[in-house]
């Protein structure tokens, strides 16, 4: 179930595009401002409207931190700025003075693409602010930007139809005329695919146009290969252009607007519609699914966002799997515990559990001990696997029912830290993605793009003994 929560009203021209970060949503307008609101009660921050573009604004987006928000403009300019204050850190100005229609960070905020009415598309060093590459398609208008989750490649989408790989050093790698009358956006899933049949992982990508279709394709890219791109199927539904596309942070959801004034929401999976909202009077222009809440928001040529909300038992909002039981844990039976454990591959358990009557409450209290001496699981390995899988579910409990304090929350994953260490920055990071975050071989502060100092990772048990007692104040 969706439910419409709350409607924001205070653009005075057409909404163009919404983006959500972990805390906050920002849209901006036809209006040439930027709106920035608290997810907490959506209160508009005490910065906002951002104003300094001089036509109209037509995207906006986050970060993968939150502390950045960039924006681009009819002006020929994309514009960042500093979400604690709202101060305008840079101007950056396309360099053929070309309406900018799209921009987005890269997942490791390494750079920023803004892509223009003229096809130039430019990545932008974050860290220096300053032209990294530059390149153009082949015709028509830049107007669409997404970047694969590991930040290897990233696609743009133009007027004349055609969908274009691109790799971090602005070689185009592949195109694809994808959509007859024009891509007017695209998006690519933060989940990869598995293909059993070839060991590979694939991307999922959506793009819709003006033809009135949303098409699913797959991306593999690997470096002895290159790129493909797989035409999966069609998305129906909608009976006009559709203006915009994205997929839910678990992938398992993908939101359209339209012409039609619709909103549709679909189960990827299968391809079936879940919603379809129609409360806009006019042309729906953006859609976004937040990050770490089950809120969505949809913007409008009638000058508003709607912000929905689902229903905390559907699948894709409380991030389940498929097939497990959609009650609180504590309250499963023997038979839902059974079926969460076929859910995650460990279906050799059901007849031990079954035998030592296990619901959701004895799920939730499991130990390594009790795995052990009681359910005499010899294997360590195995009883490693059930626990970690326990641990993930309590995590979700946890996500749901209560909002984490966001200085619990690893900067680079946005997830609960387990282990935090303190970087050199002085902030802290889960150990293991602050890892990866060096051993790719970068040296600047994921929170400041400053060079680190050091590359010295100190653990902070300070922190860590603060989560754990948040943790078990959650259990209770």
């Amino acid at each position: 179930m969706a439910t419409l929560i709350h409607t924001l009203a205070d653009h005075s021209d057409d909404v163009n595009y919404c983006a959500f970060s972990s805390s906050c949503l920002a849209t901006c307008s036809l209006d040439k401002t930027i709106r920035v609101y608290s997810l907490n009660n959506f209160t508009e921050l005490p910065y906002s409207p951002l104003k300094g573009h001089t036509y109209a604004v037509h995207c906006c987006c986050f970060s993968p931190s939150g502390h950045i928000l960039a924006s681009c403009s009819t002006d020929g300019t994309t514009m960042v700025w500093d979400t604690g204050d709202g101060r305008m850190l840079a101007v950056l100005e396309q360099p053929s003075g070309s309406p900018v229609r799209v921009c987005r960070f890269s997942p490791e905020s390494t750079y920023l693409v803004s892509g223009a009415a003229d096809g130039s598309v430019v990545l932008w060093n974050t860290q220096s602010l300053k032209l990294y590459r530059s390149g153009n398609v082949k015709d028509g208008s830049l107007v669409a930007c997404a970047f694969s989750p590991n930040g290897n490649f990233f696609v743009t989408g133009s007027s004349c139809g055609d969908l274009t790989v691109w790799d971090d050093k602005m070689r185009c790698l592949y195109n694809e005329k994808a959509h007859d009358l024009g891509v007017t956006c695209c998006d690519i899933s933060s989940q990869p695919i598995s293909d059993g049949e070839h060991g590979f992982r694939y991307f999922q990508m959506a793009s819709c146009g003006q033809d009135n279709h949303i098409k699913l394709w797959h991306i593999l890219f690997a470096d002895f290969l290159g790129v493909e791109l797989k035409y999966k199927c069609t998305l129906n539904g909608h009976s006009a252009p559709v203006l915009a596309c994205a997929f839910s942070s678990d992938g398992q959801m993908l939101v359209s607007g339209s012409v039609d004034k619709c909103v549709i929401i679909y189960e990827t999976t299968t391809g079936n519609t879940l919603h379809t909202l129609s409360q806009h009077t006019r042309y729906v222009t953006t859609c976004a699914f937040a990050p770490y809440s089950p809120l969505l928001a949809t913007g409008s040529m009638d000058k508003t966002v709607n912000i929905w909300q689902f229903d905390l038992k559907q699948p894709c909002a409380a991030n389940t799997v498929e097939n497990e039981p959609k009650v609180a844990v504590e309250d499963w039976s023997e038979d839902d515990v059974s079926a969460w454990l076929c859910a995650q591959d460990l279906a050799d358990f059901v007849g031990l559990f079954k035998m030592n009557n296990i619901d959701g409450k004895e799920l939730l209290n499991l130990t390594k001990e009790s795995l052990a001496k009681e359910l005499k699981i010899e294997s360590l390995g195995l009883r490693s696997k059930v626990l970690q899988k326990i641990e993930e579910l309590r995590m979700k409990m946890i996500s749901v029912s209560a909002a984490v304090p966001d200085e619990f929350l690893c900067p680079i994953t946005r997830e609960l830290m387990k282990d935090p260490v303190i970087a050199a920055d002085g902030y802290s990071y889960e150990k293991e993605a602050m890892e990866n975050w060096i051993s790719n071989k970068r040296r600047s502060s994921p929170m400041t793009n400053l060079p680190l100092p050091s590359l010295m990772l100190t653990p902070n048990r300070t922190l860590k003994m603060a989560i754990s007692r948040w943790l078990e104040t959650q259990h209770k």
